[in-house]
């Protein structure tokens, strides 16, 4: 197994390129459908270095949430039915903890710049 460069270096090089090299020497819709490209390659690369430890993470809530051990999956579709059948209430803290530090999590993969998930990232810090 090879150690360097990572999966994430070498989709983050290429993104680079792309829109240091690339895009200057591009117009209209080429231009645009290139920054379409670039931004796949930069959420590729965010999930390929963030995902892990998110998903570590939301594995760790929902094994609280649940009391019981899984894989991610099953833990989820576990909590969907627990929603559906009603062992939870709209208002649980725990469960709605749970769905914001999720949501943010997805959020700093798909769209780091986003005002939103700024604005909810600065409140959960506020909140620790």
């Amino acid at each position: 197994m090879q150690n360097r460069p990572t999966s994430a270096e070498l989709i983050g090089a290429v993104a680079t390129f792309v829109e240091q090299d690339v895009m200057p020497n591009l117009d209209g819709a080429i231009r645009f459908q290139c920054r379409v490209a670039l931004n796949a390659l930069r959420i590729i690369e965010r999930e390929l270095e963030l995902s892990p430890a998110l998903e570590a993470e939301e594995i760790t809530r929902l094994n609280d949430l649940l009391g019981k051990d899984g894989p991610l999956d099953e833990l989820n579709r576990d909590l969907c039915q627990r929603i559906r059948d009603g062992d939870f209430s709209f208002d649980d803290v725990d469960l709605l903890g749970h769905l914001k530090q999720t949501t943010i999590g997805k959020a700093s993969i798909d769209n780091p710049r986003y005002s939103g998930y700024l604005d909810a990232l600065k409140q959960a810090r506020g909140n620790e």
